[in-house]
C-alpha cells in the first residue's frame, strides 16, 4: 500500500514534512538570465530541482510538484514537471502531483491514465477535486497509488463554500470529510490508513482536529505551513494521537530559503537542505508538546 510506504519513508527520515517543489521561475538565483525565455527557464527550473532533490533526499520523505508551475512555462515545462517527478522517485523519494484533478468518471479515467498509467507524469499520490463525487473517484483507485482530496483548504476564501451548513447539521468540509472516509474503507494498508488521504490546511487547526475524529483512516496532506501563515502547531493539529497521520507541506519556505538573513552565504540547495532541516526540527518540536 502507496500510504505504508510514505509513513515508513516519513519514520526513516524522522521528518513528517513534503517540499513543495512549486518552482517559479521567479525563484531562481539566476532568474534575470532565463526571463521571457520558456524554453531556457524550463532548463534552469529543472536543474535548480534536480540540485535541490540531490540535497534533501535523505532528509525529506516526499516532494510536491504543483503543475502549475510547469504549465506556466508551455510545452517545456511539462517537460520540466516530468524530469523533476522521475528525479525524485529515482532518487528514492515519493512523489505527489499537486494537480487537483476530476471530471466525470470518463474522464477522470484519463487523468487517471495520465499520472498513475506509468507514462512521463507517473508519481506516487496526485491531489483531487472529489466535490464531482464518488463516480470522479473510483477512476483513480484501480492502481497502487493514492490521492489527497481537497476537504479543509488552506486558503482564506475556503470557507465562503467549504464552511456552509448543510440540512443535516454538517458543514459542507465535514460531508467531503465523511466521503473521503468511505472512499478508502477498502483502501486500508497495515498502517491503519487508506490510500485515500485528505487536504486540510494548517491555517485552520481547530477545524483539524474535528477532521481528524472524523476520518480516522484518512492520511492528511497539510499545505499552509510558512509561507502561508501556518504554524508547526497548527500543522500538526490533526495528526493522531500517536503523532502519525499527516505530512506537512512546504513550498517557499525551502525554495527560496537561500534569499533569507538565516541562510546568508549559503547556495540555494544548501539553504534548501538547512531550512528542510529546521522544519523537521520545528514539527519534531511541535509535536512533543501535544
Amino acid at each position: 500500500m502507496i500510504t505504508d510506504k510514505l509513513i515508513e519513508k516519513i519514520k526513516y527520515t524522522g521528518n513528517p514534512s513534503v517540499v513543495g517543489l512549486d518552482t517559479s521561475a521567479e525563484y531562481l538565483p539566476d532568474y534575470e538570465k532565463v526571463k521571457g525565455n520558456s524554453s531556457d527557464m524550463a532548463k534552469a527550473v529543472t536543474e535548480f530541482n534536480y540540485a535541490i532533490i540531490e540535497k534533501i533526499k535523505d532528509v525529506a520523505p516526499a516532494v510536491k510538484v504543483q503543475i502549475a508551475y510547469y504549465e506556466a512555462m508551455g510545452i517545456n515545462g511539462m517537460k520540466a514537471f516530468a524530469d523533476t517527478c522521475k528525479a525524485a522517485r529515482e532518487a528514492g523519494m515519493i512523489v505527489i502531483a499537486d494537480a487537483k484533478r476530476n471530471d466525470i468518471g470518463a474522464t477522470a479515467k484519463q487523468y487517471a491514465n495520465a499520472f498513475f498509467g506509468g507514462g512521463d507524469f507517473d508519481c506516487d499520490f496526485l491531489t483531487v477535486n472529489g466535490y464531482l463525487g464518488t463516480d470522479g473517484i473510483a477512476p483513480f483507485l484501480t492502481a497502487d497509488k493514492g490521492i489527497f482530496a481537497l476537504v479543509k483548504t488552506s486558503n482564506p476564501s475556503g470557507g465562503e463554500l467549504q464552511d456552509m451548513k448543510l440540512e443535516n447539521g454538517l458543514t459542507v468540509y465535514e460531508q467531503m470529510a465523511m466521503l473521503v472516509e468511505k472512499w478508502g474503507a477498502d483502501n486500508i494498508g497495515a498502517s491503519g490508513y487508506s490510500r485515500v488521504g485528505a487536504v486540510v490546511g494548517a491555517t485552520y487547526p481547530e477545524q483539524a482536529k474535528r477532521l481528524r475524529k472524523l476520518m480516522p483512516h484518512t492520511f492528511f496532506l497539510i499545505p499552509g505551513y510558512g509561507a502561508q501563515g501556518g504554524g508547526a502547531d497548527g500543522a500538526v493539529a490533526g495528526f493522531d494521537e500517536k503523532n502519525g497521520g499527516g505530512i506537512v507541506n512546504s513550498s517557499r519556505g525551502i525554495l527560496c530559503a537561500y534569499r533569507q538573513e538565516k541562510y546568508k552565504g549559503m547556495n540555494f540547495a544548501e539553504a534548501a537542505y538547512a531550512a528542510t532541516v529546521d522544519m523537521r526540527e520545528d514539527l519534531t518540536a511541535a509535536l512533543a508538546r501535544r
